[in-house]
């Protein structure tokens, strides 16, 4: 019984973090994007380790057209990592000649490292350089993060 669970955790763990292919059809926000696969499904992608400003949030609309200059219409290679609460996928994507996304979002200060979801340090180095130079979100000195965002705007519905 223990091979059998031991074994159907390796090929999910196989498939789970597989490269895929597939091409940016709708980009949604700074870090949600929509790609077509090649059986000609959709598959609604959160990117792995940033959080970007909320659409009504200041650089939100900044962060998606980013987002959407970087990939939109363009095919992306990316690695599955897990599912979040809306049954997204989360997913490291790459684009171009391997740039990752979510750190050239946080590289160019519009969108935050999320900590609580990843254990990459060199992000946390990314971002502390864009704070540095003031980049993006971090011209704004009292920049919310969009979790506390997210927070706020439920305290204030409920």
């Amino acid at each position: 019984m223990k091979k059998i669970i031991y074994i159907q955790l390796l090929l999910f763990s196989i498939v789970a973090f597989s490269q895929t292919r597939g091409k940016v059809i709708k980009v949604k926000d700074g870090d949600t994007v929509v790609v077509l696969l090649s059986d000609k499904t959709h598959e609604t992608l959160r990117l792995a380790e940033v959080d970007c400003p909320e659409n009504g949030q200041a650089f939100g609309k900044n962060a998606k057209q980013f987002t959407s200059s970087a990939v939109f219409g363009k095919k992306v290679t990316f690695y599955r990592t897990g599912k979040d609460r809306y049954r997204r996928t989360i997913a490291k994507i790459f684009y171009g000649k391997q740039k990752y996304l979510s750190e050239e979002i946080i590289k160019a200060g519009l969108g935050w490292w999320y900590f609580k979801a990843s254990k990459n340090k060199e992000l946390q180095n990314v971002q502390d350089k864009a704070k540095e130079k003031k980049l993006g979100l971090w011209s704004d000195k009292n920049a919310v993060s969009p979790w506390d965002f997210r927070a706020n705007k439920k305290k204030k519905i409920s």
